[in-house]
């Protein structure tokens, strides 16, 4: 969808908030290789979802979405060590015999969505915003997000409940930021999703000049475990004196709270003409086989994110190799605290 643009129709920059969503059920299994909080492509898939059901008259175009998690609820056994996801019991089939069961991993979740989205200059007034909002919020509330169902607020959770809202951004860098810090403290408490593919490429770095044969997939693995290291220590014996070697055991520190997480697809097989296989969900559209694509992302209070472009997720598509990949533009060094001081 476009916005058309004409001396008296311009589009400016604002962004789209939508404030503590509770989410029922939603997908934990975003990939074969994580579990936990869903794919960024879960909500870029709602904002695509979302454009197409306002419309063009609607007057607004989505280009990226931001992720705030409040409260992080999965529905798992909870112990010992090892977890397992609550499974539904399917009916018995029409002989009377079991089902087979499913496997589903589901979260319940409370977030906090923020769109960067450009408005038509009819909607750019405060009370056409206003009215857009809430319609949008209705719009919202009977749609799935990643793959759960949007439920009521509590009642007596809030003093005030939290509505949509429609904030426009300034045309100046300082002033947008500013915009920013404001907005960002309404969010919290909570913690905003962002990417760090930088402490991917550092980590290999480290593996390789111990390994040369380290590839990304190892720096990956390093980064998204605890890593318990032994040394060798030296020291006197309480009763002689005597220095002695004992084992001490130490865990990796970790550049903040960082997280494995899939950020897109990649292609498999070529693309496949509409109707071509059977079973394809849309038969109107080209399919295709793909696979997860993995990077690094880190969970950080957004009061210590420096602008909206470094809490946004952009999905970008190459044509030539089919890659399908979400980008954010998170930089700790322009953030007002950086990482290891945060730590």
């Amino acid at each position: 969808m476009t916005t058309e643009t004409t001396s008296n129709d311009v589009p400016l920059k604002a962004l789209l908030v939508l404030p503590r969503l509770r989410i029922q059920n939603a997908n934990a299994i975003s990939s074969p290789l994580t579990w936990g909080f869903p794919a960024i492509t879960a909500f870029t898939g709602l904002m695509t979802a979302l454009e197409r059901r306002l419309g063009p008259q609607a007057g607004m175009t989505l280009y990226g979405v931001g992720v705030i998690c409040h409260g992080f609820q999965p529905q798992v056994t909870s112990g010992g060590y090892t977890r397992s996801f609550h499974l539904t019991r399917n009916p018995v089939l029409q002989d009377g015999s079991t089902a087979g069961i499913v496997e589903e991993g589901r979260v319940h979740l409370d977030i906090t969505l923020v769109f960067d989205v450009e408005l038509a200059f009819s909607r750019q007034g405060e009370a056409e915003r206003a009215a857009l909002a809430a319609d949008i919020g209705e719009l919202v509330s009977g749609m799935r997000v990643a793959g759960g169902s949007v439920m009521p607020a509590l009642p007596g959770a809030f003093r005030r409940p939290p509505r949509p809202s429609l904030v426009m951004l300034s045309d100046k860098p300082e002033a947008s930021r500013d915009q920013f810090r404001r907005l960002s403290r309404r969010w919290l408490p909570g913690f905003a999703l962002v990417s760090r593919d930088d402490l991917l490429q550092a980590r290999l770095l480290e593996l390789q000049a111990m390994q040369p044969g380290a590839t990304l997939l190892d720096a990956w693995l390093d980064l998204s475990r605890l890593n318990h290291r032994a040394s060798k220590i030296q020291a006197p014996d309480k009763t002689t004196g005597d220095m002695q070697e004992s084992i001490e055991w130490n865990i990796d520190s970790r550049p903040g709270w960082t997280v494995p997480m899939p950020v897109g697809f990649a292609p498999l097989t070529a693309l496949h003409p509409p109707g071509a296989v059977a079973g394809a969900r849309d038969n109107r559209v080209p399919f295709q086989f793909v696979e997860s694509v993995y990077s690094i992302g880190q969970w950080i209070s957004p009061h210590r994110i420096g602008d909206i472009e470094q809490l946004i997720w952009r999905p970008t598509h190459d044509p030539a190799t089919g890659l399908y990949r979400c980008i954010n533009a998170f930089n700790p060094e322009s953030s007002p605290v950086s990482v290891s001081s945060v730590d």
